[in-house]
């Protein structure tokens, strides 16, 4: 592990000759955490002081700011050596990240071939899997002998991102099978290739997104997956170090929606403040609104709460209640639908399965809040004589606005997954207010109708 401290020293001293014997002998990944942490100022004195194929590699491992960084601070010379030699998956991640003018710029540093493959992978949907797919694989034709196959894999296998699993086409370029390189060791040099495959393979369209792609890699024992077109084309193919890393990011953007945040597009120290507030304060401003509809709803009843006031005493505990069960449930439907486990034709299991749960869990807290006003009531008489239709109105409210919170929690991310939209926006905080308002309609009608005659 590197000295942070040694180096320091040597950065703050400017000591180029120690800095270099200093980091000789480290790896591209112990290279890249160094990087990864230092100041600007400092990335292009250590970037300089190590070998070229070091700084090639550790390069691809840095964050994308870093990457940016480092685009502006090297020489244009090496600026074009490094991007023209990265894997063209990683290239695409960091040029989506540039703006159209940096684009452009280092589009025309690469060779013809390199910024042809650039611009095919940058013309799929944002997130997609053909953005991140790499055309460096070994493809081979099936009737093609092993001792062929194995030729070929000596003179073109350097440039391959994985040389794991060998892929098999026909004559147009469709891809037939996958086949693990081990297989291709074990048989006879004069065996053909069709007659080890058997045609079973998995693999990717290239306009899947990323849940598609961690679902498929979570079911297969494979490092990389074939990535083919609607004619069953190959492509290219994906790994899953790139997979994660989108599913990386994926996952923080849906937290994030799930905290009533829009989603930052830089680490949240990096963010400056100004756009830290823009990006809270329009779901805030959107949670006001919606809270102002509790408001309106309360004054609504207000003759009611005049009549008894010991009912508002409990407007907290019931709104609270339908937006916490809403939150969960909501929480649990998202993540389930991120990792495959249910679809939107689901739908009806799940609202079956919710309306039992809610059930279930609004007795629980019915009890509870029965129980509590009642050995209130017992030791203070803090209630009245009317206590018992107090206990009855919170009980059946808990029942009635636990039930509707879970169903509008669990349903609400399948209905905006139906209609195109990320089901992360039906975030926790978006899900409680809309159980707040119609809460209190429910709390209400059931104390009109234990209570009248009586309190009210």
């Amino acid at each position: 592990m590197i000295g942070i401290t040694e180096i320091e020293v040597l950065l703050n001293t400017r000591d180029k000759l120690g800095l270099k014997e200093t980091l000789s002998g480290y790896t591209p990944e112990e290279i890249a955490d160094l990087l990864n942490h230092l100041e600007e100022e400092d990335l292009l004195l250590v970037f300089k002081a190590i070998d070229r194929e070091t700084a090639f590699a550790a390069y691809e491992l840095l964050d994308i700011n870093f990457q940016i960084a480092l685009l502006d601070l090297l020489p244009n010379k090496l600026v074009t050596l490094i991007i023209n030699d990265m894997s063209p998956d990683k290239r695409t991640a960091l040029f989506q990240e540039l703006d159209n003018d940096m684009l452009n710029k280092h589009l025309k540093l690469l060779t013809l071939n390199e910024r042809t493959v650039a611009l095919n992978l940058l013309g799929y949907p944002e997130n997609s899997i053909g953005r991140l797919m790499t055309p460096d694989y070994i493809a081979v034709r099936q009737d093609w002998t092993v001792s062929n196959v194995l030729n070929y894999i000596r003179k073109y296998g350097e440039d391959s991102e994985t040389l794991d699993v060998i892929y098999i086409i026909d004559d147009r370029g469709k891809l037939i099978d996958d086949i693990k390189v081990r297989e291709i060791l074990l048989a006879e040099t004069n065996t053909r290739i069709d007659e080890i495959i058997n045609g079973r393979f998995t693999s990717l369209s290239v306009l899947d997104d990323a849940e598609v792609a961690v679902n498929v890699f979570s079911k297969n024992n494979r490092v990389a997956l074939p990535v083919i077109d609607q004619n069953g084309l190959l492509l290219g193919i994906v790994t899953m170090d790139d997979v994660l890393r989108l599913s990386k990011q994926e996952d923080t953007e849906d937290i994030q929606k799930l905290g009533g945040v829009e989603a930052l597009e830089d680490p949240y120290m990096e963010v400056p403040v100004p756009l830290m507030v823009k990006k809270r304060a329009v779901w805030l401003v959107v949670l006001f609104l919606g809270e102002m509809l509790t408001a309106s709803a309360m004054t609504f009843f207000e003759d009611e709460i005049a009549q008894a006031v010991v009912l508002a005493l409990f407007v907290p505990l019931i709104v609270s209640s339908g937006g916490n069960s809403g939150s969960q449930a909501a929480t649990l439907i998202i993540r389930a639908m991120a990792l495959g486990e249910i679809t939107i034709r689901d739908w009806w299991l799940v609202l079956k399965r919710e309306i039992i749960s809610g059930f279930a869990l609004g007795v629980i807290l019915a009890i509870m809040g029965f129980l509590r006003i009642a050995l209130w009531n017992y030791f203070t008489h803090i209630y009245g004589e009317h206590w018992l239709g107090i206990a009855f109105t919170v009980s059946f409210s808990l029942v009635g606005i636990v039930m509707w919170g879970t169903l509008m929690g669990s349903m609400l991310p399948i209905i905006l997954k139906r209609v195109g939209i990320d089901p992360a926006t039906s975030s926790a905080p978006f899900v409680a207010t809309l159980v707040d308002v119609t809460g209190l309609i429910i709390y209400f009608s059931f104390a009109l109708f234990f209570l009248k005659g009586t309190l009210l």
